[in-house]
């Protein structure tokens, strides 16, 4: 087994081998800039991000026009939330969201009431799942915008996105899903699921980091967020990122083309890790859903009398890698908000684990998993006073 056994792959996943083969030629030989066309290097670099683009378009169901390239998911879903806010603020100024959704799209709302606009921000269940019936009561004459997440990052419930997005239609909103923690993980045609706008991140399904994308359907008006050049049909100015946009495609194509043999692999470690736990590790608890409404590669548990800093930084002496929740929130003492979100009292919510695997673990890193855990667990307990007393 390898030094250190990776399990936080809904932070970030490592760059496939083939991706970075596809990708190598434009950090080198075709290295022109993609916006200049009257001379050979810049042309290939520009054919190369259209083909891409092309690709991608198909590979989601949309139109080559509607696919946009960004830095990043959390820059599409800034961009989705501001510019449609900006567009429509004649229209409206109400937008709704959910109580579990990624700081990208919580901090966009929040910078947004404090220039005029109203937001919603709906509760979930105890699975943290998002009730259509309450995105339908929430909508008022003013409402914009809906933005509600494909997944959650952190306990991995998928949403009921088609249904909302139907709901969103028939009352004439612009609807926004985060799809970044969903992709390369389940199908997302966006034709088939309905939005207007998607979000994605290519460092999430074994791309480069620094690529994202925001599928915005034709017809739907947006603001740019980014201002300078005229780059991606004057919508969003920087010069393109030629070898990132060529890998983002061609890590997504792959993740789609072996999506249904990988899931499956998933599937079957994720069971193994959520029945061990249960079996091995009293007081604990599994935060989300379980079976086909959770992501196929996520667990989250909370223990009970210890706090999820010390669980991590024990199991990194073993040489293994997770987290307690999104990467983006890691250097925060403050519990998750997805997990109070759900219900969960500060003291329990502060004990989370998040181990999220990918199609490169391996079983033997599972049982390892399963072997150095309960002990870090009890090791823990045996120091907390709170555990003595339940002891007692």
């Amino acid at each position: 087994m390898a030094e250190s056994v990776y399990m936080d792959n809904n932070a970030t996943t490592c760059l496939r081998r083939e991706v970075l083969e596809e990708m190598m030629p434009y950090f080198t030989d075709i290295f022109g800039n993609g916006s200049s066309k009257f001379y050979e290097t810049g042309r290939k670099a520009q054919n190369a991000i259209y083909e891409a683009r092309r690709k991608v378009a198909e590979l989601i169901g949309a139109s080559v026009n509607e696919v946009y390239f960004t830095a990043s998911g959390c820059e599409s879903d800034n961009w989705a939330i501001k510019g449609v806010a900006s567009a429509y603020k004649d229209k409206g100024n109400h937008i709704i969201t959910s109580s579990i959704e990624h700081h990208a799209v919580l901090s966009s709302c929040e910078y947004l009431e404090k220039h005029g606009f109203e937001v919603t921000y709906l509760p979930v269940d105890e699975n943290g799942r998002v009730d259509p019936d309450d995105v339908r009561s929430a909508i008022t004459d003013k409402t914009i915008l809906i933005s509600i997440m494909t997944v959650n990052n952190e306990i991995g419930t998928i949403q009921p996105i088609k249904e909302i997005a139907g709901i969103a239609k028939e009352k004439k909103v612009i609807f926004h899903t985060d799809a970044v923690q969903a992709g390369g993980h389940m199908p997302l045609d966006v034709k088939e699921l309905g939005v207007d706008m998607m979000s994605l991140s290519a460092h999430k399904f074994h791309g480069p980091k620094g690529v994202g994308m925001l599928y915005i359907r034709n017809g739907v008006k947006t603001d740019n967020l980014i201002h300078g050049g005229g780059q991606e049909r004057g919508k969003r100015a920087a010069t393109e990122n030629t070898a990132g946009i060529v890998g983002f495609a061609s890590a997504l194509e792959i993740a789609v083309r072996d999506m249904d043999k990988n899931t499956e692999k998933m599937r079957m470690m994720r069971d193994r890790l959520i029945n061990g736990i249960k079996e091995r590790i009293p007081y604990c608890r599994l935060n989300g859903p379980s079976g086909d409404l959770r992501l196929c590669n996520n667990v989250n548990f909370s223990f009970r009398y210890i706090e999820g800093e010390s669980i991590l930084m024990l199991l990194d002496m073993k040489g293994i890698c997770a987290s307690s929740g999104s990467a983006c929130a890691s250097g925060s003492l403050d519990p998750s908000h997805v997990l109070l979100a759900i219900g969960l009292p500060h003291e329990i919510a502060h004990g989370s684990l998040r181990l999220s695997v990918s199609e490169f673990t391996t079983d033997e890193e599972v049982d390892y998993v399963l072997e150095v855990l309960p002990p870090i667990i009890q090791r823990l307990r045996d120091m907390s006073p709170l555990y003595e007393n339940i002891e007692k």
